[in-house]
């Protein structure tokens, strides 16, 4: 097909819920690394790595040659019948969770599925049915999760199912007290004590909440904010469930798991998108005592594929052998360097923030008032594309440029991006100066 003929199919075959963030889609052709080129052979610098999904790099060669193998030896058995692949991912996931504590795992095809299942597993193990959500929190697309999300833009054509609360989450920048931190002694987190008393039962099945809320725009708490919480959450019976779907695997530097640099157990982890580099998977990991309490019987189809398990064991494997949490860790904080240099530098920049590379930038209208400027960022992404960086965007006013590059990449590739990323926003901070916009699409 045509680039015209791919864009028109698009159009025509696709729900229109599926966006593009470009008046014209970008129509990707292939990919490498870092990069990836579109169908007029434009190379581009990739800063979102497929919102947060490509870990190592784009068709890394070490996980394609075990995906290889694979595919000529077993497709598909389903979960009726043990195969190897999935046997030897579940192993090592048990091996490197926090503590050795959450051992038992059950495969899906995504973050949402993942994020269902442990919310099904946390009511069994509790007897409890109420859930603890935070605003600006994203969860997935099924009825249950877009419950659980907190921003209307992700909630579509249901009402709310019953049972589910949103608590304040630690948003610094946007202190829903009208606090600073730390003389506000962490009163977002002990809110939530109030919170179950007066919108709930008192009886509380689960937490669940990112580490770092991706779609939110990468919004990073406290280090008290999760323990508080926690604490609250166990008086009234509940377990913690971390959504590690963007933070996992080494994104944050350091550690396998964003939830540990808070020091807080969880007794669920949901993720997905970089365990499998761009292969579909979804992981529930569970204390053996919570994974028992779902009595009975149930199956994903898909879930646990050869394939795909294959391939994330793969991925952890070479992330170890590579070290690639220490370079995460290192770039990452190399990149917020320069990132809190252009805040300086650029008025239009209100906030800077994230952990490893996960890292994002707020940008306002005026710092004074914090008036998002969701149109300028619109402008930024589309000068971006036009500097060949790819960059995504969030935040529940639309305003927010993250950057989440694959894990390997280098200092290098982060000055290529800064460069790009300085003289663009010279440019939209000047139009917005002069309040002159340009007509882009979401």
């Amino acid at each position: 097909m045509t680039k015209d003929e791919i864009i028109l199919a698009n159009k025509e075959h696709l729900f229109p819920a599926v966006f593009h963030y470009f008046d014209e889609p970008l129509v990707i052709d292939h990919a490498k690394d870092q990069y990836v080129w579109d169908a007029d052979g434009n190379q581009y610098l990739d800063f979102f790595g497929g919102i947060v999904t490509i870990s190592v790099g784009h068709l890394n060669e070490q996980v394609k040659a075990k995906v290889h193998e694979q595919i000529d030896k077993l497709w598909h058995v389903s979960t009726v019948f043990a195969n190897e692949p999935q046997a030897a991912l579940a192993k090592k996931l048990a091996a490197i969770t926090p503590n050795g504590a959450l051992t038992k795992s059950f495969f899906t095809n995504s973050g949402t599925e993942a994020n269902e299942t442990a919310i099904v597993a946390a009511r069994c193990y509790t007897g409890h049915t109420e859930v603890i959500a935070l605003r600006h929190a994203y969860h997935g697309r099924s009825a249950m999760a877009m419950t659980l999300t907190a921003q209307a833009n992700w909630r579509l054509g249901q009402a709310p199912q019953p049972g589910i609360v949103h608590a304040h989450n630690a948003y610094c920048y946007r202190c829903p007290f009208g606090l600073t931190y730390p003389r506000c002694e962490v009163q977002c987190a002990k809110d939530v004590d109030e919170l179950i008393r007066t919108t709930t039962s008192g009886r509380v099945a689960a937490f669940i909440a990112e580490p770092i809320q991706g779609v939110g725009g990468f919004i990073t708490p406290p280090k008290e904010y999760f323990k508080i919480v926690q604490d609250i959450v166990s008086q009234y019976g509940g377990i913690f469930i971390s959504d590690e779907v963007q933070t996992a695997w080494g994104r944050t530097g350091e550690k396998w798991f964003g939830i540990e640099q808070w020091g807080v157990q969880p007794d669920i982890i949901t993720s997905a998108k970089g365990l499998g580099n761009g292969l579909p998977i979804g992981l529930t990991i569970a204390r053996p005592e919570v994974a028992d309490s779902m009595k009975g019987a149930t199956i994903s189809t898909f879930g646990g594929n050869p394939i795909s398990t294959t391939a994330a064991k793969a991925v952890i494997d070479f992330i170890e052998e590579n070290n690639l949490r220490k370079n995460t860790a290192e770039v990452g904080d190399y990149m917020r360097g320069c990132l809190l240099d252009l805040k300086e530098k650029h008025q239009i920049v209100g906030d800077v923030r994230g952990m490893g590379l996960l890292q994002a930038i707020e940008l306002v209208e005026d710092r004074r008032t914090k008036k998002p400027a969701t149109q300028a960022t619109s402008e930024l992404m589309a000068l971006m594309k036009d500097r060949r960086v790819l960059m995504g965007k969030g935040g529940l006013m639309g305003n927010c440029i993250r950057m989440s590059p694959p894990m390997n990449i280098s200092k290098t590739d982060v000055d290529a991006m800064i460069g790009q990323l300085d003289e663009s926003l010279s440019v939209v901070g000047e139009r917005l100066s002069h309040g002159v916009t340009q007509t882009v699409s979401r």
